[in-house]
This record gives C-alpha cells, sequence and structure tokens, in this order.
C-alpha cells in the first residue's frame, strides 16, 4: 500500500524525490503518512481536498482487497 501512495503522489508532484511515504500498522489496521515539498501542496490535496479524498478512497480499496483498513494523513510540510 505504500508503494501505490508513493506512485500516485510522485506522478503529482513537480519533483518527485521530495515525496516520503511513512506505514505503520497494528493488527488489520494501516497508517499511512504522506510528505511532499511545501510546492507541491496545492497538487496532493487538489481543489477542495479532491484529489486527496481520491487517493484515501484508492488506498481503502486496496486495503480491503487484502481484509484491512488503512488511513492517510497528508502532513504539512515544515
Amino acid at each position: 500500500m505504500k508503494d501505490l501512495v508513493e506512485y500516485i503522489a510522485r506522478s503529482l508532484v513537480s519533483d518527485p524525490m521530495d515525496v516520503r511515504v511513512e506505514e505503520r500498522g497494528r493488527g488489520n489496521k494501516v497508517f499511512l503518512r504522506l510528505q511532499v515539498a511545501k510546492e507541491d501542496m496545492g497538487r496532493v490535496i487538489g481543489k477542495g481536498g479532491r484529489v486527496a479524498n481520491a487517493i484515501r478512497q484508492l488506498l481503502r480499496v486496496a486495503a480491503a482487497r487484502e481484509g484491512k483498513s488503512a488511513s492517510l494523513d497528508i502532513e504539512d510540510p515544515r
């Protein structure tokens, strides 16, 4: 699932090398944290959060196929 989020995020941003995804799991739950460069936040979140919600939906489907649940947090760059 980490690979899926990395692939999607790197396809959206202008500098793919700044994409970092951290994955933690606890039982059947998977928690992912996405970090991108400050100038790419708008591309990853999208207008009204539509792109971010689409990524989360794809992640939920991929997790459900494995019998898990997943959540994605997009961290604000500093």
